[in-house]
């Protein structure tokens, strides 16, 4: 959309939830609406799904792949996924993801709750709302998802007393969609990463650009590759635990959610997204009147505050 328009779509909608591999919906909630958005980088990976919670709040909805997983990890439109939850007025995303152990003590099935990432994608993925705008702009990017976030999804781990979720942790994330052979896989290890994914890159950059709270459940599904006593990963293996991660995913969320909400729409929404909310503020290289207009007309979509 463009123009006036494109601010349509904002309204009090606080919590976005992406669902990965295996997580394409929520449970227990009351769905309200289903809605396409048009952002300017294009229709995200499928329609928003807007349910209400018992606490009478809005969350909105989003599989990362398509409702059918239909979408490879390089192909997901990751700027327009984080722009249209941003339009509906987003603050705070929880994202969920299915990753490969890294490590002996991560078995399939835990869940673990990165801290860090490390990029090993290869630059074919849209990963910035100022490429191709004439707007120069560089995120803070040292801490790449939120510890008030991620604390908070901690506290409420006993809620899946059949898995450990392991409350850090570094992700690889690699291009796909094949994965890692068995030497990347120890070449990672080595590096002190604990899982590897194939989608927390752009994601959770563009959700630090939008100023948007953001972290990330990693649900382990295998043991990569590194392992020489089994064989290599494959799809199958992968499905079959992914079902499970799912339902535990689920429940995971359910048993946060009225701790996150209380975050998100009371006094305390402003203490768990300081850190990112006014972020981008001092971010921009070019005095206004030295800004592309064009681009600073696309930038307002997410920014209307600064443009």
């Amino acid at each position: 959309m463009t123009g006036d328009n494109q601010l349509s779509y904002f309204r009090d909608v606080r919590i976005g939830v992406i669902g990965g591999t295996g997580l394409y919906s929520l449970d227990g909630l009351q769905v309200v609406e289903t809605m396409a958005v048009d952002t300017p980088w294009g229709q995200p990976s499928g329609p928003i799904t807007i349910a209400k919670t018992e606490q009478d709040h809005l969350i909105a909805f989003l599989a990362r792949h398509g409702p059918e997983h239909s979408v490879l990890p390089s192909e997901v439109n990751y700027r327009a996924n984080i722009a249209a939850l941003k339009a509906l007025g987003v603050q705070v995303i929880l994202a969920f993801s299915a990753v490969g152990s890294l490590r002996e003590e991560i078995h399939p099935g835990d869940f673990v709750l990165i801290d860090q990432i490390i990029d090993r994608t290869k630059g074919v993925r849209g990963d910035s709302f100022f490429t191709g705008t004439g707007v120069t702009a560089h995120a803070t990017f040292g801490e790449p998802v939120s510890a008030k976030l991620r604390a908070l999804v901690s506290r409420h781990a006993g809620a899946v007393p059949a898995i450990s979720v392991h409350p850090n942790g570094t992700a690889v994330c690699m291009e796909g969609p094949a994965f890692s052979t068995r030497a990347e896989s120890n070449l990672y290890r080595s590096w002190g990463a604990n899982v590897i994914n194939m989608t927390c890159i752009p994601e959770a950059k563009l959700a630090r650009e939008a100023e948007i709270t953001y972290a990330l459940v990693c649900m382990a599904t295998d043991y990569d590759a590194w392992r020489e006593s089994e064989e290599a990963v494959t799809v199958a293996e992968v499905m079959k635990t992914m079902k499970v991660n799912a339902v535990n995913a689920k429940t995971l969320l359910l048993a946060l959610l009225p701790e996150l909400e209380s975050a998100a729409y009371k006094d305390s929404a402003q203490q768990l997204i300081s850190s990112e909310v006014g972020s981008m503020q001092y971010a921009f290289q070019q005095p206004p009147h030295k800004q592309n207009a064009a681009g600073r007309a696309k930038l307002r979509f997410l920014f209307p505050q600064y443009f």
